[in-house]
């Protein structure tokens, strides 16, 4: 039979960065996943605080070379890749790069703890890169998790510019809420340039409109099949979000012991693939 697909995407990984607690509360995740049958791919940003040399990254020539064009603008994308580590599935995780964005010391905030003022622009090229990385894959993802705020567009993208590309058509996506939060508003622009340049009509994304941590995740939630939850004190607001969205809502925080219950509840969500009938 043929294994079903899973695009697993974050902007933090154990062991290449641990920003928050969340490289440490998914870290096992796609192992998980991955002894239950699904096919894992993981993507996430090549920020400068990841080392190349330690992790054994490569760049993957064929993936490169992707302009990502949004704000009238085309950025340039490089993919590279490495195993992740003590997997025995020996998943590959792919690192999205830009010069422009992906170079510095750190990943969300300068030395002196300030919130980048091109956050907004990084995550827009991240979510676009992924997109697009993926269509290059030729991979059609038949259940995609999106892990935070950084991965907040992908739901977005994929069911509106890409909803009818028969690589995102019939992905089942999950938002993945966290504890970890920003307390700045991105970008006055930001939802201006996350339409891609009027790629996508602005009532479409007025969710994400205020561009707060909690506007991203209501935005996110609206376009998404499932809920997770990873999170003992979740904002009132996104709170009332998820409960007023009725999605089906996993609480792994509550349930991290039990993978069994997490597969069960992907699983509920499968597609039919074509070696099964229709």
């Amino acid at each position: 039979m043929t294994k079903r697909k899973l695009l697993f995407l974050t902007s933090e990984l154990e062991p290449f960065n641990n920003l928050t607690d969340i490289a440490n509360k998914i870290s096992e995740l796609p192992n998980e996943l991955a002894s239950n049958g699904l096919d894992v791919r993981i993507l996430m940003p090549r920020f400068g605080t990841i080392n190349e040399r330690r992790h054994k990254l490569h760049e993957v020539v064929r993936l490169s070379g992707i302009n990502v064009m949004f704000n009238d603008e085309d950025f340039a994308l490089t993919v590279k890749v490495a195993s992740l580590p003590n997997s025995k599935h020996r998943l590959q995780i792919y690192f999205l790069h830009n010069d422009d964005f992906y170079t510095r010391k750190f990943d969300f905030e300068d030395e002196n703890g300030k919130f980048y003022d091109d956050n907004s622009e990084r995550m827009i090229f991240f979510n676009r890169g992924i997109m697009e990385t993926v269509r290059k894959f030729g991979w059609a993802p038949d259940f995609i998790i999106c892990n935070g705020w950084m991965t907040s567009l992908v739901p977005f993208y994929a069911r509106t510019l890409y909803g009818a590309d028969p690589i995102f058509s019939e992905s089942k996506i999950f938002f993945n809420i966290f504890d970890e939060s920003f307390n700045h508003a991105l970008e006055e622009k930001f939802l201006e340039k996350a339409l891609l340049d009027n790629a996508i009509k602005e009532e479409k994304g007025l969710d994400f409109k205020p561009a707060t941590h909690t506007a991203l995740c209501r935005g996110a939630i609206n376009y998404s099949d499932g809920i997770i939850l990873n999170t003992h004190s979740i904002d009132s607001d996104l709170n009332k979000c998820v409960i007023d969205s009725k999605k089906p809502t996993f609480n792994r925080d509550m349930t991290h012991d039990n993978p069994k219950a997490f597969f069960e509840y992907i699983d509920a969500f499968k597609p039919v693939l074509e070696s099964e009938g229709a």
